[in-house]
């Protein structure tokens, strides 16, 4: 019996021995491979900062909050028909034969009904829409939360900005929109668009701010932003609120056929332009009085600079302000009152953004030197031309002739006015440039040309070099453009 329990005992304590020995094996292997071979990964929180999750659970509140500042603008426009209709409907023998015989008739008025959105910002009942939701409108009608309905009168529009300001009668009681800051907007930012889309009232969607400063081409003042908050037909005018009920921007345009992409006015250029709708009814802007346009990369490499901010002065125009200042053909506008100026469009709104009077005091980049002018600014007209094309580049390819008495009297140029295109080789530079034949070219890297040996001179020491800049005029516009030869 003895014996039986010694040997139990002795089983059990050589087991004990052999689990020791392996978890003691499994501790130094471990060790060793922690010191030697791959590390351990570290828990997640410790390698990214946490970022606190601030997905909306409901816009409920939100839209219940600011739902009444929204209202639904229908217009309606008359015209008047350009030709006689029938009156049995498509004649075929065509309208003509009506108004042979009936042409003393007077013709038929035609009305055309649309809806549009807008928001409240006073309680006195002034409202911001799209000047295309009530541009040439005979008759506005705003209909308000609370379903009343009132005529309303157009107080101011710019069509450059496509805002337009109008009022209701009303007492002091409206509800009104709390204005934001679209400085402040973040991209990825939750928004809700509310408006009137397809006419389907106080329709409320929602997204993020997708981008800032798009520029889409729907006028010279672009800086849109841009969300993916359904915006349909409809929306036009309304409000895009962020999540504190603040109004941010004007839903204004769609892509076609595009699909969660719609733009919205920054409130921000709504704020600027108010006093100026309401007082004066239109907006007045600053000019300057230069074409620019946006650096190239070929343009940097050949004005022998480093960077590419800053916008290239084309063209500079005659007893205005810039002219005055003493800015030149050439010059790179890199800073106005301390703002830098990273490209045209912003030094355009820069300048839109000043008042008649205003001093804009410049840097200029002039043959690698910096230079500080100062001109007084001007108002721009609507007529003028603030901001020139810019080409692209590619193979030489042009062949050019002296500027006649016969030409420059066409053209209505003078004489010592550059030199002529005559024709482009398809796929060569200029060809790429889309240069054409008529253009006029002014400068070959910074030289004035005033006759054809003059030219040939100077665009032998660019072939040379197998690259050029190229000063062109158009029409009544002037552009730089750089060529290079692969």
């Amino acid at each position: 019996m003895k014996s039986t329990n010694r040997k139990t005992f002795f089983m059990f304590l050589l087991a004990f021995l052999v689990a020791f020995f392996i978890v003691s094996l499994v501790g130094v292997l471990r060790s060793s491979f922690t010191k030697t071979g791959a590390p351990e990964i570290p828990a997640a929180q410790a390698v990214l900062p946490e970022v606190p999750v601030k997905v909306p659970l409901s816009f409920t509140e939100l839209t219940d909050k600011v739902k009444p500042v929204v209202v639904n603008i229908s217009t309606t426009k008359t015209f008047r028909g350009q030709g006689f209709a029938s009156p049995f409907g498509r004649s075929p023998f065509g309208d003509e034969f009506f108004e042979r015989f009936f042409g003393d008739m007077p013709r038929r008025e035609f009305k055309q009904r649309s809806l549009g959105s807008g928001f409240i910002i006073s309680n006195d009942g002034y409202i911001f829409t799209n000047n295309h939701v009530v541009e040439q409108a005979d008759k506005i009608l705003v209909k308000i939360s609370d379903g009343k309905e009132y005529d309303a009168k157009v107080i101011g529009r710019d069509a450059n900005t496509d805002i337009a300001l109008i009022k209701i009668k009303a007492d002091n009681s409206l509800p009104v929109a709390d204005i934001g800051d679209s400085d402040q907007v973040k991209v990825g930012e939750w928004v809700i668009a509310i408006g009137n889309p397809f006419g389907l009232e106080a329709t409320v969607t929602a997204g993020i701010v997708s981008a800032k400063g798009r520029v889409i081409g729907a006028g010279p003042y672009d800086n849109f932003i841009q969300t993916d908050a359904s915006i349909n037909p409809g929306n036009s005018g309304g409000p895009l609120f962020n999540m504190e009920g603040k109004v941010i921007g004007i839903n204004t345009a769609i892509v076609a056929q595009g699909q969660g992409i719609g733009f919205a006015i920054p409130i921000n250029m709504a704020k600027s332009i108010f006093n100026e709708l309401k007082t004066k009814g239109k907006v007045t802007r600053g000019w300057l009085g230069v074409s620019v346009q946006d650096i190239t990369e070929d343009m940097a490499r050949n004005l022998n600079y480093k960077a590419r901010s800053g916008a290239l002065v084309s063209e500079v125009f005659k007893g205005d302000p810039a002219d005055q200042a003493g800015i030149k053909v050439g010059d790179i506008i890199i800073d106005i009152n301390g703002k830098s100026i990273k490209d045209m469009h912003e030094l355009l709104l820069t300048i839109a953004g000043l008042s008649v009077g205003d001093k804009a005091k410049m840097k200029v980049l002039r043959d690698g030197k910096e230079l500080s002018v100062t001109a007084v600014i001007a108002e721009r007209k609507d007529t003028r031309q603030a901001a020139a094309t810019e080409s692209g580049n590619g193979h030489f390819g042009i062949s050019v002739q002296e500027m006649t008495d016969d030409i420059a009297r066409q053209l209505g140029v003078p004489k010592f006015t550059g030199v002529i295109i005559t024709e482009i080789e398809p796929g060569s530079a200029a060809d790429e440039a889309r240069l054409q034949a008529g253009d006029i070219i002014l400068q070959v890297n910074r030289v004035t040309v005033k006759s054809l040996e003059n030219y040939r001179k100077e665009i032998a020491k660019a072939a040379d070099k197998k690259s050029v800049t190229l000063l062109i005029k158009r029409g009544n516009s002037n552009f730089f453009v750089a060529l290079r030869m692969e």
